[in-house]
Formats: structure tokens, C-alpha cells, sequence
């Protein structure tokens, strides 16, 4: 009778054990997403179109939080001391993984290379190189024949000293050995609206904030970094097919998770991050903001990350560039 009853006693605690086990399986509670810039931008709007429909997917909310400033560094530098259990994820881009650690290589808060896991790539979002209609230059090549011509007289806009598209047009520089000067501004809204307005004659942006402007000829366009010509812009070349390849690299925005989440939790994230960005609304809603659905592995976005990294250290060291 004892030996009966000791055996229902152990089978109840093995039921109860797998019974907790399958309740605490991967998601079974809200997925907190840091966003390491303010709201209401691209790197937002991308994360919460991907996010909205990953928790349909998971069955769980993904709440996005907004920790801006210092280029991204703060809210990174928070994601990066979160607990490693896939419960608080955050979005990368090229400023917190490759600008910010190559400016500022101490007292950023986080390591780039060692603190977080790649899950994937949501979005690519492609470079332009664009210049006021009243400028002469109407190709690269007689850009270059310009700024050779009369080195130090022509500047450039970005979004900001040390920022990507500071780095961009630095690349261009360096690349084309050409003398041409930096004027920084506070976001790609002014810069935009000076390159407009003929204060500067050149700029480096992303596309989404310079393409109505492009559209409604208030800006030529003359170069795009992306793999191929795109559907809104046929007439414009990619640097790669005017023989600058190594400027042929668009932005992206994707997700980590703290170094250390288990391989598990990574893959059910990946997948399903996977799976919503083949969803034709989201794709949808993405291109509406000048960005193209990825979805890669998380190897595939680590190759990606460690690219960019490499490529912005370069390109801070030949110029040196620092971040104040």
C-alpha cells in the first residue's frame, strides 16, 4: 500500500513538473523592445510595424519604450545590462553598433561586439547622394570634376558630426580623394532643408527624408547605395555600378537580445521576426517608409553588424573623426 502510494505521490510531482515547464514556455508574458532613439522616427516606426505583428505571431505584447540621447548610447547602453532571457529586447543600427564604438571607443556604456545577440536584420533602407538643383553637376562624374577642380570651396551636409551619414560622406571623400567640408546639422530634417534651399550645395542622407524632395525636384539625385537601381528612382546608378562598391551600403534596423538569452529563445524570436516580415502588409508598411524588408539569420545579421563595425572604425581613423 505504501510502495501505491509513494508512486502516485512521484508521478504527481513529474505531471506538475511538466505542466510548470509547458506554462513557462517562451513567451509567456510581454516582450519589453528598447528603442534607442526618440519616438516618431524611422528606426520607431520600423520596430513597432515588425514588433506589432510578431506578438500576433507569439501570442504576446511587445511593448515598445523609447530610451533616446547621446546617439542611441543611453537606451543601448540599457539593453546591454537587461536580464538574458529574451523578456527585454532592443534594435540595432549602424549608429549604436558601428558609429557610436568607433567615436567613442570609451564610456559608451555597452560593448558592440560583446554585449548583445544578433536575432536579425527587420529592415535595409537605402543612401543617397543628392545636390541642389542649381548646382552644375547633374552625374557623379562631373561632381568630382567640380570638387577637383576647386578643392576646399564646396561642403556637405549630414545629420550630425559623427553620425552614419557623417561617416558616409566622409567614405565619399576618402574614396574619391576629392577636398570637400563637412557642415553638420541636428537631424536630417535641416539638413534636408538647406540642401533645399541652396545653403549647401551637397548632401548625404537616407532616402526615406530626402526622396519628395527628390520627387518633386527640389533635389537631384545622383547616387544611391543599394544593391540595384530602384522602381522610384531608374534613372539614378548605384555607387557600385559607378565603381565605388565600397560605398554601396544601405542602413538597417534590427533586433538583439542581451549576450548570454538562450539559443532557444533566440530562434523563436528570429522566426517569428521570419515570418512577419513575409507578411505582404508589413512588407507593405515598410516600403511606405523607404525600407525593405530583411529577415535574416542571426548569423547572417552578426556578419552584417561585424561588417559595418570594421567599416566605421576605418573610416573614423583615416578622417579622425571624433565624437564630443
Amino acid at each position: 500500500m505504501k510502495k501505491n502510494f509513494f508512486r502516485l505521490a512521484l508521478s504527481a510531482v513529474v505531471a506538475f513538473g511538466a505542466l510548470g515547464t509547458a506554462q513557462a514556455a517562451f513567451p509567456d508574458r510581454a516582450v519589453r523592445v528598447i528603442v534607442p532613439f526618440a519616438p516618431g522616427g524611422s528606426t520607431d516606426i520600423v520596430t513597432r510595424i515588425v514588433t506589432a505583428k510578431m506578438g500576433d505571431i507569439l501570442g504576446q505584447t511587445f511593448v515598445v519604450e523609447n530610451k533616446g540621447g547621446a546617439g542611441g548610447a543611453i537606451g543601448a547602453a540599457e539593453a546591454a545590462r537587461a536580464k538574458p532571457d529574451g523578456y527585454t529586447l532592443s534594435i540595432a543600427t549602424v549608429s549604436t553598433l558601428a558609429v557610436n564604438p568607433a567615436c567613442k571607443p570609451t564610456g559608451l556604456g555597452y560593448d558592440a561586439q560583446k554585449d548583445f545577440q544578433p536575432i536579425t536584420n527587420f529592415a535595409n533602407v537605402p543612401n543617397i547622394l543628392t545636390v541642389n538643383p542649381k548646382f552644375a553637376p547633374t552625374t557623379v562624374e562631373e561632381l568630382l570634376t567640380e570638387l577637383k577642380a576647386n578643392p576646399g570651396k564646396h561642403s556637405y551636409g549630414s545629420s550630425g558630426t559623427c553620425g552614419v551619414l557623417h561617416l558616409f560622406g566622409e567614405a565619399f571623400r576618402l574614396a574619391t580623394d576629392t577636398d570637400i567640408i563637412h557642415v553638420p546639422y541636428r537631424g536630417s530634417g535641416p539638413a534636408v532643408a538647406d540642401a533645399v534651399g541652396g545653403q549647401i550645395p551637397i548632401l548625404f542622407d537616407n532616402l526615406p527624408s530626402s526622396l519628395p524632395q527628390v520627387q518633386g525636384n527640389n533635389l537631384r539625385p545622383l547616387a544611391i547605395a543599394w544593391p540595384e537601381r530602384l522602381a522610384d528612382l531608374p534613372n539614378v546608378p548605384t555607387f557600385k555600378e559607378l565603381g565605388y562598391e565600397s560605398l554601396n551600403q544601405p542602413v538597417w534596423y534590427g533586433l538583439l537580445a542581451p549576450a548570454g538569452t538562450p539559443d532557444d529563445v533566440v530562434q523563436i524570436l528570429y522566426k517569428a521576426a521570419a515570418e512577419a516580415l513575409k507578411d505582404p502588409a508589413v512588407t507593405e508598411a515598410l516600403l511606405k517608409q523607404g525600407a525593405f524588408a530583411s529577415g535574416n539569420t542571426p548569423e547572417e545579421f552578426a556578419k552584417e553588424i561585424k561588417t559595418q563595425y570594421d567599416w566605421a572604425h576605418e573610416i573614423v581613423k583615416k578622417s579622425n573623426i571624433e565624437l564630443n
